[in-house]
């Protein structure tokens, strides 16, 4: 493939225009006087605003490298999913551009994964900006007293540093753990969504009122610790000993953390 030829993404752009309904004809499928399917090339340009000639040449692989504006324009004119856009993206040679935030729930299905776990083990779920979307009854029993109200009330990042009874369940080590890892998730929360308000909100409050989050702020690390032995410290049970794990869904921008639970 030459530095001006794209041909997987002209097939793609081809498959999507024919996957297309044209308009004033929903659920529709238009049928021209040569059989073929979906939108005519003009239609697709004519949505996208970009002009005709382009864009068959864009389909045909003979274009040069379209700019981030016209990959933009041309997944709104299709319609296409976040998985997609980034596919498109990817086919043109370009880096998938930076979801503006998370979503703001999680999927009917994880939402039962999480009641269907409540006798096995705790599950939490928190979105890209640090902040806890979900937690089924099991993690409600250990990690109740962490969260609060008020607008920082479920931000991990937050909490890890104000909450009153943090150093109760977790203890001293894990508390410092939390602390130290709360930082750097910070720092990389601020990096992908550079603009968003709350996270520089949280930023601003923690800076300016605990030397903590200072201490651990100027270590400058940033990333996300996968899997970890976490120990808890239960009201009636005692010390609970668990090998945690977080998985992603990088669609949604939402991290799952299980808590397996060891042997006593």
């Amino acid at each position: 493939m030459g530095a001006n030829g794209r041909p997987e993404l002209g097939e793609f752009l081809r498959h999507r225009r024919a996957l297309m309904t044209p308009p004033g004809r929903p659920g529709r499928e238009r049928v021209s006087a040569r059989r073929v399917p979906g939108l005519r090339r003009q239609e697709l340009s004519d949505i996208a605003g970009i002009s005709v000639e382009y864009y068959a040449r864009l389909e045909q692989g003979r274009a040069p490298r379209p700019s981030r504006e016209i990959l933009g324009a041309l997944g709104r004119a299709f319609e296409l999913s976040t998985a997609e856009n980034e596919h498109l993206f990817r086919l043109a040679g370009e880096l998938p551009p930076q979801p503006r935030a998370p979503a703001a729930g999680i999927r009917p299905g994880l939402r039962q994964l999480l009641d269907s776990l409540d006798d096995t083990m705790p599950v939490t779920v928190h979105d890209g900006r640090l902040d806890v979307l979900a937690f089924n009854a099991a993690a409600a029993d250990l990690f109740g007293p962490i969260f609060g109200d008020g607008p920082y009330g479920h931000s991990i990042v937050f909490q890890a540093f104000t909450s009153d009874g943090l150093r109760d369940v977790l203890g001293e080590e894990g508390a410092e753990q939390l602390a130290r890892v709360a930082a750097a998730e910070l720092r990389k929360a601020l990096s992908v969504y550079p603009d968003d308000e709350h996270l520089r909100s949280v930023f601003r409050e923690l800076s300016t009122s605990s030397p903590e989050f200072n201490r651990h702020w100027e270590r400058g690390e940033i990333g996300t610790w996968r899997s970890a032995m976490k120990r808890v410290n239960h009201p009636t049970r005692g010390v609970l000993t668990f090998d945690s794990e977080m998985l992603h869904d990088p669609e949604s921008d939402h991290w799952v953390m299980l808590f397996t639970p060891r042997p006593a």
